[in-house]
């Protein structure tokens, strides 16, 4: 049975994991899995799967026609795709990878533009619809109720084995009001929009005239040429004492110091392009791709030798940590995002997510051939 509101621990794990949390509408207290302590997915999936998807058809009030505005061409070429980083064994081992030229958002989505699309379209996210109770037998009315996870710092400092502990599963929580009732995104418009589900990305995307982009090309463009790297802009985690993503700094979750000059979500583009003219491939928020998430696709990839060419993810998911639940890969990081708790924000980490359910430091980018 789905369970959109039977959210696992492993929900929270994950949107905290990308970026990192949820099992909280649940109630459920959140242990994270072996490996690095940041997991990444929300297995809140199985409550969308019980909501209907709205299909948004293009029609004349769709965006297509200024589809490469805001858009950098991505010339494409062979890459090596991955990281031998001990924290990230779903990121082994690097192996030899081609893509072809794309084009792709400079920027992840804005609210501004999600609101465009809203208005053109009537669109409602999955964040936005309550449950039907017949799905559910049993469950509580205030767990059927529309809503999102939303990160909450704790007043001072906390075990790091409970997601719970700075992740709460907020009723009313969704784009228009990230943190829930009470708040807002007026005078955010050029932040992210975030407590996006996968289809809800889907959706924006056939408005656009455009798609989500599979793992392999986002890594490839994240990476800006600069193979092997460790972080999108090089190896030094803080070059010449400059800030080059939104992250946390200060003592996680408790207290986040920002000495990047931010405590949450930045408005995009606040921080330097990488080499190719992409904003914030690292940090801010994480980013939905196209692929299905395995641990050991890597594995596979490497196993056929040569190289990979275009590759477009497994046919299938499976995650160990919740295994029934399928995940989408996620990628980039949040400003959750630090070496105490998660460094996946560097361009080999990967992150998984529920596609039935958004968190408040996951977005997304688009990309067209």
């Amino acid at each position: 049975m789905h369970h959109r509101v039977l959210v696992s621990s492993t929900l929270l794990a994950a949107v905290l994991a990308r970026g990192c949390t949820p099992a909280l509408r649940a109630g459920q207290s959140g242990t994270q899995a072996a490996g690095e302590r940041c997991l990444t997915e929300v297995p809140v999936s199985a409550l969308r799967n019980a909501v209907h998807i709205k299909e948004v058809a293009l029609d004349a009030t769709s965006a297509t026609g200024q589809s490469r505005k805001g858009m950098v061409w991505i010339k494409g070429g062979e890459f090596w795709m991955g990281s031998d980083d001990a924290n990230f064994p779903d990121a082994k081992p690097t192996h030899k990878v081609y893509v072809d030229g794309f084009w792709m958002d400079k920027a992840t989505v804005t609210n501004a533009q999600f609101a465009e699309f809203v208005k053109a379209t009537g669109y409602v996210t999955v964040a936005e619809r309550s449950l039907d109770p017949a799905q559910y037998p049993g469950a509580s009315p205030d767990m059927l109720k529309a809503g999102a996870p939303v990160f909450t710092a704790p007043a001072g400092p906390v075990s790091l084995n409970n997601l719970l502990n700075w992740w709460r599963w907020q009723p009313g929580a969704n784009w228009r009001h990230p943190q829930g009732p009470g708040s807002d995104i007026q005078g955010a418009e050029n932040k992210p929009v975030v407590e996006i589900a996968y289809d809800d990305a889907v959706a924006y995307a056939k408005w656009a005239g455009k798609r989500l982009p599979t793992e392999a090309e986002w890594e490839f463009a994240a990476r800006g040429g600069l193979d092997r790297k460790t972080y999108v802009w090089g190896d030094d985690p803080v070059p010449g004492g400059k800030h080059m993503a939104n992250t946390f700094q200060g003592h996680f979750p408790d207290k986040n110091t920002a000495e990047d000059g931010f405590t949450g979500l930045a408005p995009v583009c606040s921080f330097p392009v990488n080499s190719y003219g992409l904003c914030d491939m690292s940090g801010n928020v994480w980013q939905w791709v196209s692929d299905w998430y395995r641990p050991d696709y890597y594995q596979t990839l490497a196993a056929e030798g040569g190289i990979a060419r275009n590759p477009q993810g497994p046919a299938n998911s499976y995650d160990p940590s919740e295994p029934g639940v399928p995940k989408r890969v996620q990628k980039g990081g949040s400003f959750l995002c630090t070496d105490q708790y998660c460094s996946r924000y560097r361009p080999g980490g990967r992150g998984k997510g529920d596609p039935s359910t958004g968190a408040s430091h996951v977005g997304f980018r688009l990309v067209t051939n």
